[in-house]
């Protein structure tokens, strides 16, 4: 995300990165207007950020948002990628004072084709929501939505969704392979066709339904294979069971 902000210009009046990770950090060295701490207590107390993204695993939030609370006052906003973590559950560390925004991007974030779904408290002014949404957007589509529950099947479509595309290349690969093609052709036509059929429904006024219908022949080899995917115990009941473990999971981890 750091990558996309600035490239994009997002991040013009300078970035801060707290980062322990002695390899993370040679990442960042040398970047024009980066500068890294080793933790969050050297960060100065002036100027202070006017958006404070908190960007680890929602199990060492705790920790890693103490040293910020400090920087709980008008004109500062955190925004927060990490899976899980309510709002409720950063206004209790932070204070009921503090402006949160939870978003949840995915990793395509890291070429510029991310999408982010995101949701603001109370404390969060027109002018912060609009803050928070240029970070996002240079790495993606945004969505607002008012309602925070919807975020856990958000995180189960979305956020885990690059996951399941991944794996339909691997299986779909593998299924080549046992059908007669060398490995690395199968996973050469596997890989360009999930990346290509995905470019076409993002270029597409068509939705999803009639693309599939679009290759899709009568009696055809592609209608032989959409019979078995297709089935009550096929694609759709795999991926409902999915994004259902995926929700309930999101849910257990906001305790």
């Amino acid at each position: 995300m750091l990558d996309g902000w600035i490239e994009s210009g997002a991040a013009q009046a300078g970035v801060i990165v707290v980062e322990p990770d002695a390899d993370a950090v040679a990442r960042f060295a040398g970047r024009p207007g980066v500068s890294v701490h080793a933790d969050a207590g050297s960060v100065p107390d002036e100027p202070a950020p006017s958006t404070v993204v908190l960007a680890v695993k929602p199990q060492v939030m705790d920790e890693a948002i103490r040293p910020l609370r400090r920087f709980v006052r008008p004109g500062t906003v955190f925004l927060s990628i990490a899976a899980g973590r309510t709002l409720g559950s950063f206004e209790r560390e932070l204070g009921t004072e503090a402006a949160v925004v939870r978003a949840m991007p995915n990793t395509p974030a890291a070429v510029g084709r991310g999408i982010t779904v995101h949701v603001a408290n109370s404390r969060v002014d027109a002018d912060q929501v609009e803050a928070c949404g240029r970070l996002l957007e240079a790495v993606g589509e945004t969505v607002a939505v008012s309602r925070e529950a919807l975020l856990d099947p958000v995180t189960a479509v979305s956020g885990s969704g690059p996951a399941y595309v991944f794996l339909l290349i691997e299986t779909l690969a593998q299924a080549g392979e046992k059908a007669g093609l060398p490995s690395r052709l199968a996973h050469q036509l596997a890989r360009a066709t999930v990346a290509g059929a995905g470019e076409l429904a993002r270029l597409s006024s068509e939705d999803a339904a009639q693309l599939r219908r679009n290759v899709t022949s009568p009696g055809g080899t592609t209608a032989a294979a959409l019979d078995v995917l297709m089935a009550d115990d096929g694609m759709q009941r795999l991926l409902d069971r999915a994004v259902e473990a995926a929700t309930r999971r999101s849910r257990e981890l906001a305790g």
